[in-house]
Formats: C-alpha cells, sequence, structure tokens
C-alpha cells in the first residue's frame, strides 16, 4: 500500500469505531427505555448454584431437585395468558356467593389422574392461602364472603408449585359484596408482594419459597431514580425466628426446616428496609414438614421417582415408556480347583457264607473207677499173685468243624465199653476153702 494513503485510512477506522460504539450506547438506552420502569412480570433464569449457601444459622439455600429441572424444558417454551372473565373489576355483586371464571391461554391446564400433579393456577382471595384450580370448566363458587371489598389475584404456576412470571402469566381483579370498603383494596401505584409457597404440609426437602411482585422496578433502571423510595427494594424472609434478605425474584429452595410445625413471614422492604405499607405485603403462613412423606413431589423430590416416569404431570399426551425387564444378572462362576485323586477300585466283598458253628459234643468227665482191691484172707496152701490192673487210655474223639452246612447233625461216637476190673476179679477168685 502507497504511504500517502495510510493517513486518510486511519483517520477512516477511527471516525467509524466513534461511530459504532455511539450506535450500541444508543441500542442499549432504547432497550432499557423500552423495559419500562416497573416489573410487572420478570422470568428470572433458573440458575442455581451446586454448593449448597448458608443464608443463615438454620437455613441454606440448595440447588432445585435433579427431577424438576428435567421437567422444567417441558415447560419452557410457554408462555401462559391469564385472564379473571368474572368477576369483573370494581363490580358490585348483591351476594355473599360469587362465581369465579377464570381463562389461560397458551398453557394446558390439568391434572395428572395417578400423580395428582400438572399445570394449574393459584387463585388467591384477598391474602387467604391459594386455591389450586386444575379444571378451567369446573365452576367455581366463592361462599361465605363478608360485605365489602375483596381481591382476586391468580397466576399460572408449573405441577411443583413454582409461579410462571412472564408478562401476563398474573391478573388480579377488586370486586364489592353490597358495598366497597377500604379492606382488601391494594394500591394499584405502589409494588404488590404475593406470598405463595410454602404452604400447608411437606414430607421432604428442600421446599420451595416462592412469591409474585407486580409493580417493583428493575433494580438496572431503578437506579436512574433517586428520588423513588423503593428503588433498592429487598424482600425478607423470616422462618422461625430467622431473617435473611432477597434483592432477586426468583425461587429459592430451602434446607433446614425442623419436624413439625414453622412458621413464615415475607415482606416487602424499601430502600431503608422498612415495609412497603401495601395490603398483602406482608404475610405470614405455617407450614408442616414430616418427613418421608409418601405423595408425588416428596418422592420426586427424594429422587425416588425419575423423570421419565412422572413427565406426564408436564406434558398431558406422554406417554410413559414401556418398563423394560432388566436382565438377571448371571453371577459369574468361579472355576473350582477339584483335585483329582485316582480313581479306586471299588472292591465288591465276596459273601461269604455264614458259619454257624457246630457245638461241640459235651464230653462229661467220667471219673476213672479205681478197681476196689478186696482183702483176700491169706491161704496157706496157694497165695494168689498180685495183680496190679493197667488202666487202658481212653481215645480222644477228634471233632472238626464242617464249612458246608448252616446246621450239622452230631454223629454218636461209639466209646468203648469200660472195663471194670474190680469186678472181673471178683469173678475170677476162687472161694477160699476153710482148713480144717
Amino acid at each position: 500500500m502507497n504511504p500517502w494513503c495510510h493517513q486518510p485510512l486511519a483517520r477512516f477506522i477511527s471516525g467509524s469505531l466513534a461511530i459504532f460504539r455511539w450506535l450500541i450506547t444508543l441500542v442499549l438506552v432504547l432497550v432499557l427505555v423500552s423495559c419500562g420502569e416497573k416489573v410487572v412480570s420478570q422470568e428470572v433464569s433458573f440458575s442455581h448454584s451446586e454448593k449448597p449457601e448458608q443464608i443463615s444459622q438454620q437455613f441454606a439455600e440448595v440447588s432445585p431437585p435433579v427431577v424438576l429441572q428435567e421437567l422444567r424444558s417441558s415447560l419452557e417454551a410457554y408462555r401462559p395468558q391469564v385472564t379473571i372473565v368474572t368477576p369483573q373489576p370494581d363490580e358490585v355483586i348483591s351476594d355473599s356467593t360469587v362465581s369465579v371464571k377464570l381463562q389461560v391461554k397458551d398453557l394446558p391446564i390439568f391434572q395428572h389422574p395417578e400423580w395428582e400433579l400438572g399445570p394449574h393456577l393459584h387463585l388467591f382471595v384477598d391474602n387467604q392461602a391459594y386455591i389450586p384450580i386444575y379444571n378451567l370448566n369446573q365452576p367455581l363458587v366463592l361462599s361465605d364472603l363478608s360485605p365489602g371489598t375483596h381481591t382476586l389475584r391468580v397466576f399460572a404456576s408449573r405441577p411443583w408449585h413454582e409461579s410462571f412470571k412472564n408478562e401476563g402469566a398474573y391478573a388480579q381483579t377488586t370486586f364489592h359484596l353490597f358495598t366497597k370498603t377500604d379492606d382488601n383494596q391494594p394500591d394499584p401505584h405502589l409494588p404488590l408482594l404475593t406470598y405463595s409457597r410454602p404452604q400447608a404440609s411437606y414430607g421432604a426437602e428442600p421446599i420451595l419459597l416462592d412469591f409474585y411482585l407486580t409493580n417493583a422496578p428493575l433494580h438496572l433502571t431503578s437506579k436512574d431514580n433517586p428520588n423513588s423510595n423503593v428503588s433498592d427494594w429487598r424482600i425478607r424472609c423470616t422462618i422461625n425466628g430467622e431473617s435473611f434478605i432477597f434483592d432477586r425474584w426468583q425461587a429459592v429452595y430451602l434446607k433446614g426446616f425442623k419436624t413439625g410445625n414453622n412458621w413464615l413471614k415475607l415482606e416487602f422492604l424499601d430502600n431503608q428496609g422498612n415495609p412497603v405499607k401495601n395490603a398483602f405485603n406482608t404475610t405470614v403462613r405455617v407450614i408442616n414438614y414430616q418427613p418421608k412423606g409418601k405423595d408425588t413431589l416428596s418422592r420426586i423430590v427424594r429422587g425416588e421417582l425419575t423423570d421419565d416416569q412422572v413427565r406426564g404431570i408436564v406434558e398431558p399426551n406422554y406417554t410413559p415408556p414401556p418398563p423394560v425387564a432388566e436382565p438377571t444378572p448371571t453371577p459369574t462362576q468361579i472355576p473350582e480347583v477339584i483335585e483329582t485323586t485316582p480313581p479306586q477300585l471299588e472292591v465288591t466283598p465276596t459273601p461269604q457264607p455264614e458259619l454257624t458253628p457246630t457245638p461241640e459234643p459235651e464230653v462229661t468227665a467220667t471219673p476213672e473207677p479205681q478197681p476196689e482191691v478186696t482183702a483176700t484172707p491169706e491161704a496157706t496152701e496157694s497165695p494168689i499173685p498180685e495183680v496190679t490192673p493197667t488202666a487202658t487210655p481212653e481215645p480222644q474223639v477228634e471233632v472238626t468243624p464242617t464249612t458246608q452246612a448252616t446246621e450239622s447233625s452230631e454223629k454218636p461216637v461209639n466209646q468203648r465199653k469200660k472195663v471194670n476190673l474190680g469186678d472181673y476179679f471178683k469173678k475170677r477168685s476162687p472161694k477160699a476153702t476153710p482148713t480144717e
């Protein structure tokens, strides 16, 4: 590039940058002006710290339950528009009962038959606890209202009772029974705080703290109006005597509630920390917390139900997938090391014949008779020679046991007849002849 072109080009670029900065500033100013001076409705991003933030001695702010974060995306496309059809603003009704008709666009209103949750409306009569509305076709009649002025407030709510904060999600009307009074009539030029949650009873933590703001200035634009006494507004929350301050309009999940009754108070504060005097700007509620609740919301908060199971509370035509039978895990079998021993031959004992012992013949020992020697008178003529008897040994019978028969017959044993020698000699002895 020629040197003579450098200087004009530099001037052109510097001038263009100045114009670009001026255009950006103009756009920002126009955006801020178009935002208006008041927060009619403001949807705040759903970002929370993953770590609990201790906001008082007893209570901590935590992230929303995981299942609710998953379900929230199904409702992001909706911008509900809520209208109170009847009663009309500033209408005087000559009756103690009032018929209420509501209308909602861009949000399906229904209640899941099994989980008993779904997108609905929170209807407030004066500063009483809200009435949940799940069916717009069902007549809603308010009875036993006192004569005088009353105000209805209503806004769209998610199934877990968090309010939609987009433009048009809130509606309000004031009517009169028989005559007008100064009660229950908020000033339309002052900020208005609508307490929503917590309410009634809970069975799990964390517990949702939610409210709705109208006529509250944006913190970004209120700094340009130093004369406003609510330019730096705050919300003071007191639970069981412990107070903490919020400077943002956003749903908050809290932990630290005690079992049983807990009381809460919400207040709208001005720049000096003083409550702004307007109807409903200071509200007190008592809730009951009992852990291990069995209702659907308690089970969702504890993580016992998945987003696939309860997605029907945000999508009216949702069909849950059929349950997939989980395969039964097959335990891995570790092969056992079996010590192999050499096979042993099974020896079958050969049946032996049962031996019945053969009773031995009872041999009665017969005493051997001694030869009876009779003294014989001596003969003078012929002396008898002395004969010494010889005992003949008795033969012994040898008994041999037999194995072929279970019973053996006894054979008589032939024994020799014993000879009594004494008798023999008696017979043979001659008679002695007496000697004359």
